[in-house]
């Protein structure tokens, strides 16, 4: 049954929402102001998930997405937005999700950072392969699927990785065993150095090898081929490490295949300007750097503390950031391969952290967050890229004696409802 309905707002996770017989409707790919026929999908009992039928009337908001996959696609959900109307929706929804659940004070929000290019601006990417009837894709997920949408160019890519999907897509294909590819990982450096890492499903990888060599040198990047988890990921071709710049001077940080770099190369350098800025160091103080990865924040921060320690349960990332801490001259940081679950109580007995920053995958660091209450650090920095997963762990700390003294919102994600965010906490006393 198709129905109108209204658009109202925007939901975290992209959908607009709407109303209809007192029960909420979230319908993807619609804007606040839209008017839209939609048909209704799935009911719950207090929602229902709706599909966008057709526009009839549009937001003032709403604009031509410039991709022809979007909506079909899974990686964006905002193309149809404004950049404008994207980066308030999203200050918008972040700050209600912090006011409603963890009861965050409006003035304690700080004005969202949007991002210096809206396009081209995604400096890793993972492309999924597959062999079809009709011939070699590769692309995206569809939304809600594994089916694969074939992508010839991706606007939000950076344009060098732009260059090497064109090159993939048409050589891959003529390569041993196209369908044992289920997903080809592309990354770009702050040099415009780009590296692959090609996986392989099955047997007899090892007739790939001499054909991803000759592509990668004649394609002029890297390559990797890997075999099943990250420990399987061997150099097939070109340089190991990509080169990110943070920091004034400029630090130059290496990070190795496997490696954790945030996906915007621009706004990873706000991120640390404002790390570095506003923990307004001394040169006294004991910094503890949790899911430090390569050293991103860790080697800004030593340059202004007595001492940072950094933990890492990512063995290579470790060795990648003992390595950018000796190139880079930054002798009072070191670095430990090991679970960040433990790591404030065991590392502290010497002697307390005036610092705990904490920047944890997508699905938090709750057990972290309960540890840092009872080690209490006087001051903690919390970087998030999932707003619901931080409000929940900002619980414990909020319960256990801290405040937050500022959140602040930043788009390193263009075109899709995720967002990056610092808050800064201290303890009372």
């Amino acid at each position: 049954m198709i129905r109108n309905l209204s658009i109202e707002t925007l939901a975290f996770g992209g959908s607009g929402v709407g109303r209809l017989d007192g029960k909420v409707i979230f319908v993807p790919f619609t804007a606040p102001g839209d008017v839209v026929d939609c048909r209704i999908v799935r009911e719950r009992k207090r929602y229902a998930e709706g599909e966008l039928v057709q526009v009839g009337t549009p937001s003032p908001g709403r604009r031509t997405p410039p991709c022809p996959v979007f909506g079909e696609c899974g990686g964006c959900q905002w193309q149809h937005l404004s950049y404008e109307a994207q980066s308030a929706w999203k200050s918008r929804i972040f700050g209600d999700i912090l006011q409603r659940q963890c009861r965050l004070p409006a003035e304690r929000l700080k004005s969202l950072v949007p991002a210096p290019r809206e396009w081209g601006c995604r400096s890793r990417v993972q492309f999924k392969c597959r062999q079809t009837a009709n011939g070699f894709v590769m692309g995206y997920y569809r939304r809600g699927s594994h089916f694969v949408v074939d992508v010839s160019h991706c606007p939000i890519a950076h344009p060098r990785l732009n260059e090497v999907l064109t090159y993939l897509r048409r050589h891959l294909p003529m390569g041993p065993f196209p369908e044992r590819i289920p997903q080809v990982d592309l990354a770009v450096g702050d040099d415009g150095r780009v590296r692959a890492e090609v996986h392989w499903a099955g047997e007899g990888a090892e007739t790939l090898t001499p054909v991803l060599d000759r592509l990668a040198m004649d394609g002029g990047f890297s390559c990797f081929l890997q075999t099943g988890r990250k420990e399987t990921l061997r150099r097939v071709h070109g340089e190991q490490d990509l080169l990110l710049e943070v920091d004034h001077p400029p630090l130059q940080l290496a990070y190795g295949p496997g490696g954790f770099a945030q996906v915007n190369l621009e706004q990873n350098k706000a991120l640390v300007s404002e790390v570095v800025r506003e923990t307004q160091l001394s040169g006294r103080e004991r910094v503890l750097d949790l899911f430090c990865g390569m050293g991103n924040f860790s080697l800004p921060l030593a340059r202004r503390a007595a001492e940072v320690v950094g933990v890492e349960d990512y063995a290579p990332s470790i060795e990648k950031a003992r390595h950018n801490a000796r190139v880079n001259g930054v002798g009072n940081a070191r670095f430990f391969a090991r679970p960040a679950q433990g790591a404030a109580a065991e590392m502290g007995k010497a002697a307390a952290f005036d610092l705990v920053l904490l920047d944890p995958p997508r699905t938090g660091a709750y057990q972290v967050a309960k540890e840092l209450v009872a080690t209490a650090p006087r001051r903690i920095l919390y970087v998030s890229c999932d707003p619901p997963t931080l409000a929940r762990d900002l619980m414990p700390l909020l319960h256990g004696g801290y405040s937050v003294v500022w959140s602040r919102p930043f788009d390193l994600f263009p075109q899709t409802h995720h967002i990056e965010s610092l808050t800064l906490l201290t303890r009372a006393g």
